[in-house]
């Protein structure tokens, strides 16, 4: 035991303890034997802590007259499926809650321990409600989430990276409210650093939308994000907006003529908090930007990508035709197949007015070989365009297997240096492109295919490994050889097949 250092080990003990005691009133709460009118015993700790989410989340929603009234309905709607009580019931489960995490004698709690660092006892003083307002009217009080409310909230869940800066601006008031200048200072660069990491965030988002939208359902998740971030980020702005209000509302009540003299420093760094929180608020105005921007083009264009790749994918014979021979179906699953290739309804109305225009004598037919069937295209018209297709992909594929014998190709970027070198045209084709991306989607790639395989765009290319397999995986870097064109870099790994 001579290695352990105990001044060491007991370094901070009052700030532990501070922490534990937040949690005090939910165990408070916990000890309540309380039922409803079926004898179920209310889960007391469990109100508790949703007391203190309701009061966060009127918070964020700038709603800061709660009482007692707008908890009891609160506590209602989320009991009324669990628990079976009266409406009074609501009103004094309520004031239970309120007056467990405020006192009514209007002190702060306290909480008593031995501090085993200064070997005294100690007390701690906390408040997790405090009074915001009172109607004199209604003889309402009203009463609003205090710093250790949040404090233990924040305790309660760990909060992702995009809810920082809500938070670190629900802070920013409370220090400048108290006057702690410092803290509201070193609290406006954290939420700078916070700005920072969600737009190379945002960055991310973008290329992911662009790469990996691959279904409908993915789509519906990436839109749904960028919905719920800039609903997020347009709270966060009128936040802001209201942090320079109150700063200047602060400026104004503290600052008067007959006090200015002797609070210079505390003036000055007002105003640096201020030219720091409007830098703040314009890159935040940014991230708005940024957001709306991939909402509007990105999205779409994702969308249309994945429209065009639907497109190119479908093959009517396999998809439809051979699911209709190939099994029997019944009459209401063959509707449903058949149904997108129908004509739109068309309904011919006869006017009477057409007795009246100019009658024609003689009889004109026009044979329009409406109960013929339409001739089918030859194969060798239809399978033109992938044999010409297939062609340059193998192309593509013999020269660089050549590159790769001389110098080892091992990215795609040395690749498309030698190309451009030796067949720089080929950098302006799309289907250059479009033949990296089929690759990157199907690999690892050996020359062990089936049949069908062989018919395919990629049946050539593929031939020509001749017992290899070959590993592409992408990387961050962006290449544009193009000014219309850009691929991501891709790592090119050519082994012998096992």
């Amino acid at each position: 035991m001579e290695f352990l250092d105990l001044q060491e080990l007991t370094k901070g003990y009052r700030e532990r303890m501070r922490r534990l005691a937040l949690l005090d009133p939910l165990v408070e709460l916990q000890r309540k034997q309380t039922v409803d009118a079926q004898g179920k015993e209310i889960d007391m700790l469990g109100l508790g802590l949703n007391t203190l989410l309701f009061f966060f989340e009127r918070r964020l929603s700038r709603e800061y007259k709660t009482g007692v009234h707008h908890l009891a309905q609160f506590l209602r709607k989320l009991t009324e499926n669990v628990y079976i009580l009266e409406e009074k019931t609501y009103e004094s489960l309520a004031r239970t809650m309120i007056q467990t995490f405020r006192p009514s004698s209007g002190k702060k709690r306290s909480f008593s321990f031995y501090n085993w660092e200064t070997k005294q006892t100690e007390d701690i003083e906390y408040s997790i409600l405090k009074d915001n307002d009172f109607d004199l009217k209604t003889n309402t009080q009203y009463y609003t989430l205090d710093e250790d409310g949040l404090e233990l909230l924040f305790a309660t869940k760990e909060f992702y990276s995009e809810f920082q800066i809500s938070i670190n601006q629900l802070l920013l008031r409370q220090q400048i409210a108290k006057g702690e200048f410092h803290g509201a200072l070193r609290q406006i660069r954290e939420m700078e650093m916070d700005v920072e990491t969600l737009k190379e965030q945002m960055e991310k988002v973008k290329l992911e939308i662009l790469r990996s939208i691959v279904s409908e359902e993915t789509f519906e998740r990436y839109k749904k994000l960028l919905e719920d971030t800039y609903f997020r980020l347009e709270r966060e702005d009128e936040e802001f907006k209201e942090l320079k209000m109150f700063i200047r509302e602060t400026s104004d009540a503290l600052y008067a003529d007959d006090v200015r003299q002797k609070e210079v420093k505390s003036y000055e760094l007002l105003i640096q908090i201020t030219k720091e929180l409007e830098k703040v608020h314009y890159e935040h105005g940014r991230l708005l930007e940024i957001t709306a921007d991939l909402k509007n083009t990105a999205l779409v264009t994702a969308q249309e990508s994945l429209y065009y790749t639907g497109i190119q994918s479908f093959n009517f014979d396999k998809d439809i035709v051979s699911t209709i021979l190939a099994k029997p179906l019944p009459p209401d699953v063959m509707k449903g197949v058949l149904h997108p290739f129908f004509k739109v309804e068309e309904n011919r109305f006869w006017s009477p007015l057409t007795v009246l225009e100019e009658q024609n004598i003689t009889e004109e037919r026009e044979d329009h070989g409406a109960t013929e069937f339409l001739e089918a295209r030859s194969e060798e018209e239809e399978d033109s365009y992938q044999q010409w297709l297939g062609e340059k992909y193998k192309r593509i594929m013999e020269l660089y297997l050549q590159h790769h014998e001389k110098t080892e190709t091992r990215t795609l970027k040395q690749f498309m240096d030698r190309i451009q070198e030796t067949h720089p045209d080929l950098l302006g084709k799309r289907y250059f492109y479009s033949f990296w991306l089929l690759l990157h989607q199907r690999s690892p790639i050996q020359e062990q295919i089936e049949q069908e395989e062989e018919k395919t765009i990629l049946g050539g290319a593929i031939q020509l490994l001749k017992g290899k397999k070959l590993f592409i995986q992408e990387t961050a870097e962006i290449l544009r050889f193009h000014h219309q064109y850009s691929i991501q870099n891709m790592t090119i790994r050519l082994e012998e097949a096992e």
